[in-house]
């Protein structure tokens, strides 16, 4: 669809430009009334969920982050505050343990978690039956969502969705994030979910040897020592296998848009779906730069445009 095309920043000219801006140069939004809701999960343990309006009627948009993201991730307001823009609710769902305080299990979130969102949309549903409902993940949540979404197939409850910068495989994303300057990001993600963790099992009883967390170097050893143990899983390559969305995207069947870059540091560029790999509910937009959930244009950088921001709304408002 022309005009749909992401066109770089000029002055963001590679991957790692386009991905680490936002993150470090973008200003916080601080102008936006969030309202926190404690949902109660039926194993005794809580998901958070930050509202923007909830007293409004009318549709709403539920945001999803990325592996150890948070209402405070650069992406996470402006979205909300796109979302608002358009006369809709936002509803933004932290993961388990990522709302600024410890979740009660030992259990926490990971990438083929499609039940607590399942939970979140069926709770908000049962308040208002007929509300349309829209989400757009990020990353680990843009994986979760579509997994859900092809799971689910006609019976998913959604009138749209999007998915932004997904690692559609696991193997390969755990590979890719090892090399070259995308093993600083590992070391980032590594160094914030090692903190959380150890402060969480400060306060309850760990079912692995928190001392491994010491000698975690890779996402894969992550993985291993903690996610899979911990969730059931037989292997660490049983869990990439499972919970990898790019085996449901066939089976998609709420018009879903998803939005990926060639360049994206997380991922290789073979991984990525071809028209023949998705259902024909599913629009691909697939741009040569963007890097991962980057995607910023604009002519100056005193003036950066968030094309996401811009672009997704766009798509959700046909279905809305």
């Amino acid at each position: 669809m022309p005009g749909n095309e992401f066109k770089p920043a000029w002055w963001l000219p590679n991957s790692h430009l386009q991905t680490l801006w936002p993150s470090v140069f973008r200003s916080p939004i601080k102008d936006l009334p969030l309202t926190r809701e404690r949902l109660e999960l039926p194993d005794h343990d809580f998901i958070d969920i930050d509202w923007i309006y909830p007293d409004r009627s009318g549709p709403i948009v539920l945001v999803l982050h990325g592996f150890e993201g948070s209402i405070e991730s650069h992406y996470a307001k402006g979205m909300l505050r796109a979302a608002v823009d358009k006369g809709w609710r936002g509803v933004f769902m932290h993961f388990r343990g990522c709302s600024g305080e410890p979740n009660r299990l030992p259990r926490g979130y990971h990438s083929g978690d499609t039940g607590d969102l399942a939970f979140v949309v069926n709770h908000l549903l049962e308040r208002q039956p007929e509300v349309p409902i829209a989400a757009i993940g990020y990353s680990l949540g843009g994986n979760i969502l579509l997994k859900w979404l092809g799971e689910t197939g006609m019976q998913n409850p959604l009138k749209v969705a999007a998915a932004i910068s997904v690692p559609f495989d696991l193997h390969s994303a755990s590979k890719r994030i090892q090399h070259g300057f995308s093993r600083f990001y590992q070391w980032y993600l590594l160094k914030c979910a090692r903190r959380r963790l150890l402060t969480k099992f400060s306060h309850i009883h760990s079912p692995f040897d928190v001392s491994l967390l010491a000698e975690v170097q890779t996402i894969r050893d992550f993985d291993h020592h903690y996610t899979v143990p911990v969730h059931g899983f037989g292997s660490v390559d049983e869990y990439y296998t499972v919970t990898s969305c790019g085996r449901y995207l066939r089976s998609i069947k709420v018009p879903t848009l998803i939005v990926h870059a060639k360049d994206d540091p997380f991922m290789t560029e073979d991984m990525i779906p071809s028209d023949e790999d998705v259902s024909p509910c599913v629009k691909l937009e697939i741009s040569d730069n963007g890097g991962h959930v980057g995607f910023v244009s604009g002519k100056y950088p005193w003036r950066p445009q968030y094309w996401l921001e811009e672009r997704v709304p766009t798509f959700l408002q046909d279905y809305l």
